[in-house]
């Protein structure tokens, strides 16, 4: 009798614990479900970025000889005109004064020459010779002078300079390179852009006639002044697909320097976009999916086409609509066709709590 009691003593307890840990398996298993977010919203794109001054040259040397003067320093900001280097200039100041020497001979010899042939002593030929011989003085003379003056390397705009590749005393041949200048002013910023997003920028730009964007510096922040699309390159580059835009920002605390990189950001507006965590879809062979909830509480797995994305988001280009269930964790934990148990979560619920909110 007590072997009997104690039996079903022991089959009441193992049944008793075989429903609490099924209803704590069942209470495991319960899933979380929502629908897209259907609203206006704004999508960001970004596009790697060279930036450039809007003046950036090389300033080389004119003449040959010894670098006599640096007027400058390396860094400096220059102002159109103002004297940067010279290189010395005696040899040029005597071939100067030797071509107005002979300019000076070959002004007397005409005038004299002048005087016989309106006394009618010499031809006019002679005159005419005399002459040409006086015009080839002068050219001689402007020619030195032009030389002269390339041995001061002057700024030809307001600008920074660059670090010095040659240094006092060195001897520079012509064409040697002494330093750069750029006018930071405005700054040309250059990104490529992929052919189905250059079509849709077009006609953004047609509806607007400008493409404002925003620069994402090097720091993670903001520059403070937007830029305007100006420029559009002729041709795509048929190996990578894309088309350079560029982009002028204005400068005028000198910020933003030349060889800087960065991200354009380029806004644009979606009407009724439908919106999806990218946490609740998985991918097969490069395609992604979903698992959707019919109204029978059965998920199905289903293909979904990605319009664009942004952090955490998925624009969905088709597939699904704002009345569909989806689910939105343990998707690792389902398989096609299986009934679930779940906890229905709003929509925009589920957006506020992902780590970027879409206003």
């Amino acid at each position: 009798m007590n072997r009997i009691l104690i039996f079903f003593g022991l089959s009441f307890a193992f049944l008793a614990t075989s429903c609490k840990t099924r209803q704590e398996k069942e209470e495991e298993i319960k899933f979380q479900v929502t629908s897209p977010l259907k609203k206006d919203t704004t999508q960001i794109r970004d596009y790697v970025c060279q930036i450039h001054s809007i003046q950036h040259i090389e300033l080389r040397a004119l003449e040959r000889g010894y670098l006599q003067k640096i007027y400058v320093d390396e860094g400096q900001f220059v102002k159109k005109g103002q004297l940067m280097f010279q290189i010395m200039p005696l040899i040029y100041q005597a071939e100067l004064l030797k071509a107005q020497a002979e300019a000076n001979f070959a002004e007397i010899e005409y005038q004299n020459t002048k005087s016989l042939a309106d006394s009618k002593v010499v031809s006019p030929n002679e005159l005419a010779l005399a002459k040409a011989r006086l015009d080839k003085a002068k050219a001689e003379v402007s020619l030195a002078q032009v030389h002269l003056s390339f041995t001061d390397i002057r700024a030809p705009f307001d600008g920074y300079m660059d670090k010095f590749y040659v240094r006092l005393g060195s001897l520079v041949e012509e064409g040697d390179l002494l330093t750069t200048i750029s006018d930071n002013s405005k700054m040309w910023v250059y990104f490529n852009v992929p052919e189905a997003e250059y079509l849709n920028y077009k006609k953004q730009m047609s509806n607007t006639n400008q493409l404002h964007v925003n620069l994402l510096m090097a720091n993670n922040e903001l520059f403070d002044f937007p830029g305007v699309v100006e420029t559009i390159e002729a041709d795509f580059n048929n190996e990578t697909g894309n088309i350079a835009f560029r982009a002028t920002f204005p400068n005028p605390k000198g910020l933003l320097r030349h060889g800087e990189t960065g991200n354009i950001q380029v806004s644009s507006a979606l009407n009724q976009a439908i919106l999806i965590p990218q946490k609740a879809t998985f991918e097969i062979l490069e395609k992604k999916y979903v698992f959707v909830v019919d109204k029978n509480n059965v998920v199905h797995q289903k293909e979904i086409h990605i319009d664009s994305e942004m952090p955490d988001i998925y624009i969905i280009k088709s597939g699904l609509n704002e009345h569909d269930r989806i689910l939105l964790e343990g998707i690792r934990k389902v398989s096609d066709g299986e009934k679930i148990s779940f906890e229905y979560l709003d929509p925009a619920y589920v957006m506020s709590h992902l780590s970027v909110y879409v206003e």
